[in-house]
């Protein structure tokens, strides 16, 4: 019998009360199941590796095996490829289309013409306009992330996404955070989420967004910031009581100083200083300006370094990076994300080995992860946090089938409390289970599960479109036969056989313990 920790159970009692106010009905009748089913271990390990199951997802699975299949995912050779009609949707996003250059650029000017305009209503109204252009483009940032989520052919790197733009958290509502966040998932956490650690550690230094939110944009010699520095260590490389002190965190922050985002003008005036203009580097909207440097020589973690400009900063990475204590907080956390609340330590130790021997290999460590016994042992026992369950919802409901609006995907996740780029605080939302089982998100999620189960949403509506309706999703398909039906619990069957339409048996299904726990 699957295991439930008490308060999720505690909060799980209304749901299971609802479920028993419905006069019994049966559901619809079975399909025919694949001549050669996947086996229930297949079912739950595909279940961990991705937000949940599709159709497309099984098949491919059933093809090449789990050991080929993992190969394919952790190679990562794809093109990211979305189908058609959400690639055209995205396509229409400004944040997609417009060089991330080009929306600072324009902000900028907007914000030069606002600031010359006499006090007055237009003024006032052209404030309250760039703001909602601004709020428009972090919208369409956080669509475009849902809909890789959702559509995503390598599901397990659709999670790694999700993690380490959790991980390496922005807050979206920041300063000039808004027009950089489509830029910092696509052409910063992506490229390196199965990557080398220290690559994808060096690209979220160089990123607007961090710089921005964690205020290294304003780190200079003469104007030491400590924020990244304090981040970099605590929440992104090493973790609370690794042994790193407060004077690593300040040598750190001498070692950051001159690196922020390249103003949007001309470069910086450095003819005069030959030895700085050798030293300048520029890689996008990086910059690191050697006149905001602080030259001196560091020691970092008992190590010195040399003051020589940017390439104290990479060598800085690549000390923190090889720390032991920085396998193991980085191991732990993944562990935590894809195996328990509570990973067991002898897993954390063998991908933590893993890590050190492969030069922080991401895909390496996953592979010691997804192949372990601890992860078999934990089936069922994961509880889904809202990306997961919003996710997993609409993949499983539409399976396949292309939305026409992301919207609503936004308003579920704000609802449930996770908005993407909406932690204000850097530290990520919370990877445990208890952090999202109160009674009050799991009456959302029920919620919610109704909108998904009766169509009762504008997913297949575009927006500005009048609502189309009526088109919910039938989950009693050959997906659901073959890898759900196997594995539900008595209490979820009871409550299934009490639904009086396939709308009210799709909530009950999206809304089960069952399927909030992987």
């Amino acid at each position: 019998m699957r295991f439930t920790p008490k308060p999720v159970r505690l909060a799980l009692r209304p749901l299971l009360a609802a479920f028993a106010l419905v006069v019994a009905v049966a559901p619809t009748g079975a399909i025919a199941r694949s001549a050669h089913p996947l086996s229930q271990d297949d079912v739950e390990w595909l279940r961990r590796d991705g937000f949940d199951l599709d159709s497309a997802t099984v098949e491919h699975y059933r093809e090449l095996g789990r050991s080929r299949f993992l190969d394919e995912q952790l190679d990562d050779h794809g093109s990211d490829a979305l189908p058609q009609p959400i690639t055209a949707l995205i396509a229409g996003y400004e944040v997609a289309n417009t060089p991330t250059e080009q929306l600072l650029a324009n902000l900028r000017d907007e914000q030069e013409k606002i600031k010359n305009m006499p006090d007055g209503d237009d003024k006032t109204a052209a404030k309250k306009a760039q703001q909602e252009h601004a709020n428009q483009l972090l919208q369409q940032a956080q669509q475009i992330e849902l809909l890789h989520a959702v559509y995503g052919q390598n599901q397990l790197k659709e999670q790694m996404v999700w993690f380490w733009l959790n991980h390496f958290s922005i807050y979206g509502a920041k300063g000039r955070v808004r027009w950089v966040a489509a830029d910092y998932v696509q052409n910063t956490i992506r490229p390196h989420a199965l990557g080398k650690f220290r690559d994808l550690v060096m690209a979220t230094l160089q990123s607007p967004a961090m710089m921005e939110f964690l205020d290294n944009a304003q780190n200079a010699k003469d104007h030491v910031n400590e924020n990244y520095a304090r981040e970099l260590m605590e929440l992104h490389t090493l973790g609370v009581g690794s042994g790193y002190t407060q004077q690593d965190v300040q040598q750190l922050a001498l070692i950051l100083t001159g690196s922020g985002v390249a103003p949007l003008r001309d470069r910086p005036a450095l003819r005069e200083h030959p030895r700085f203009a050798a030293m300048f580097v520029r890689n996008g909207l990086f910059e690191f300006n050697p006149k905001r440097h602080d030259y001196s020589d560091k020691v970092l973690l008992g190590q010195k370094i040399r003051g020589s400009g940017f390439d104290e900063v990479t060598k800085a990475v690549d000390l923190i990076t090889r720390q032991p204590a920085c396998a193991q907080f980085i191991s732990r956390e993944l562990a935590e994300y894809f195996v328990a609340d509570q990973p067991p330590p002898e897993l954390v130790a063998k991908m933590a080995h893993t890590f050190q021997r492969t030069d922080g290999d991401i895909a390496e460590v996953l592979r010691t992860m997804l192949e372990s016994k601890e992860l078999a042992s934990s089936y069922g026992k994961k509880f889904k946090d809202p990306m997961q369950f919003v996710v997993s919802s609409v993949r499983v409901a539409y399976d396949g089938k292309p939305i026409a609006n992301a919207k609503p995907l936004i308003n579920w996740l704000n609802q449930l409390g996770e908005p993407v780029f909406g932690r204000l605080t850097p530290d990520g939302w919370p990877l445990d289970g208890s952090g999202w089982s109160s009674s009050g998100q799991m009456a959302k999620r029920f919620e919610i599960a109704g909108a998904i189960g009766t169509g009762n949403n504008r997913l297949l509506t575009p927006e500005g479109m009048p609502r189309s309706g009526g088109d919910f999703p039938m989950l009693t398909t050959k997906l659901y036969y073959e890898t759900v039906d196997p594995r539900l619990s008595a209490p979820t069957r009871d409550a299934l056989a009490k639904a009086i339409s396939q709308q009210e048996w799709n909530t009950f299904l999206l809304s089960s313990p069952d399927f909030n726990y992987r």
